[in-house]
């Protein structure tokens, strides 16, 4: 099956990226295009595309025409992207199927270069570089080389295309199950998200290494937000044995052992105790493995555990540093998991300034990613994978 062209549009400067290419547009070219491309495939009128993109302005019909004109010939350089005149309709974007690499890119049949570049992305995803990944995967027709399959899944996790993960049929259920489960962990019922991670862990539904991943990491933090701490304790230290046992396993040891801080803050332990793990983290292990992802989750832990000490305003600076961090990562999945963490644990402080501000945030995210029924759909499709 072939790929479809992705655009990356930048807001700020007006423009898009496409093939390793980058073309600025005027703003209302980039307002047109951008409205197009998110109802790709589908035709409008000139009155409904003024609507769209000239509300609250009076541009005759003619406008439209003249920047459809000058869209297409500013995007002819790109290839599998088209501008369609539906007669009687009005205009439609339409992103081809390109062929495969195979048939037209010869780098794309080396098997050396094929395993460099799952090398090159492994190492973006050990350093939580998943922009990086991003803009990688989407120069795969101008660099010429086939996209692992694991990674053609993970990018969409990645970016929280979580309607992709449920729907698509190129790549089967197992291989985006644990990426969905993990969606539904940060999104789904509160009184059921335990329970159901346990049976999943219990019947042996996932790969081994994402079963190993849901065992020694994602299933502490509902231990730990569902009140159960010991037992998220007791796991944690578990997962570090593990981790010592297992040096292939060792990129774990940064999120355990913030997310072992954040127990502890949880639990209301000592000063002396937090202390020790944050400087653990900072002079030793994110020194050693300095990963984008865990740097932003280290600072959300010491967001957390200022706001304990009522220190409002170093906590509000430690949080949104770390949420900036995550952005920059690209990770959409791990910002989720941050301000479901941070929501938590403002609640459980009862501060309503901050509850309001990340609140928003999260509903933001929320709406974006699982808005309009699909977390509705993500909680049926769990349910189904336990019949």
């Amino acid at each position: 099956m072939g790929a479809i062209m992705h655009l990356s549009f930048d807001e700020v400067q007006y423009q898009v990226e496409a093939e390793g290419l980058t073309i600025r547009l005027l703003p209302k070219e980039y307002a047109l295009l951008a409205f197009l491309y998110s109802h790709q495939g589908r035709a409008y009128s000139r009155e409904q595309l003024l609507d769209q993109v000239w509300p609250m302005e009076y541009p005759v019909e003619r406008t439209v025409d003249d920047h459809v004109y000058r869209l297409r010939k500013k995007l002819s350089v790109l290839h599998g992207l088209e501008i369609r005149t539906v007669r009687g309709q009005g205009y439609s974007l339409v992103l081809k199927e390109q062929t495969g690499l195979h048939d037209t890119v010869p780098a794309a049949r080396d098997p050396a270069l094929n395993q460099a570049m799952r090398n090159v992305f492994g190492k973006y995803h050990t350093y939580g570089q998943g922009r990086s990944m991003m803009i990688l995967a989407r120069q795969q027709d101008v660099l010429g080389y086939e996209l692992d399959p694991f990674y053609a899944v993970y990018l969409h996790f990645v970016q929280g295309d979580v309607e992709w993960l449920l729907r698509t049929e190129e790549y089967p259920w197992k291989s985006r199950f644990y990426f969905l489960l993990l969606f539904y962990m940060y999104t789904g019922d509160s009184g059921q998200r335990m329970a159901y991670c346990e049976t999943v862990l219990e019947r042996g539904l996932l790969p081994v290494n994402h079963h190993t991943e849901l065992e020694i990491l994602n299933i502490v933090d509902l231990y730990i937000l569902d009140g159960y701490i010991e037992k998220a304790m007791e796991r944690l230290r578990l997962t570090e044995q593990f981790i010592s046992e297992h040096p292939d396993y060792s990129t774990f040891l940064p999120y355990a052992i913030i997310t072992l801080m954040f127990a502890h803050i949880v639990a209301e332990s000592g000063d002396a105790v937090i202390e020790q793990l944050a400087a653990r983290l900072e002079t030793s292990i994110l020194v050693e493995k300095p990963y984008l992802r865990e740097m932003g989750g280290f600072r959300i832990a010491t967001g957390l555990w200022k706001l304990r000490q009522r220190k409002h305003q170093d906590a509000e600076r430690y949080l949104d540093e770390g949420l900036a961090i995550l952005e920059k990562s690209g990770f959409v999945p791990l910002q989720l998991h941050a301000l479901h963490r941070i929501m938590h644990y403002v609640d459980r402080l009862g501060d309503d300034k901050l509850r309001s501000k990340y609140k928003s945030l999260y509903q933001a995210f929320f709406e974006q990613f699982l808005g309009n029924g699909l977390l509705q759909t993500l909680e049926t499709a769990m349910q189904q994978a336990l019949r």
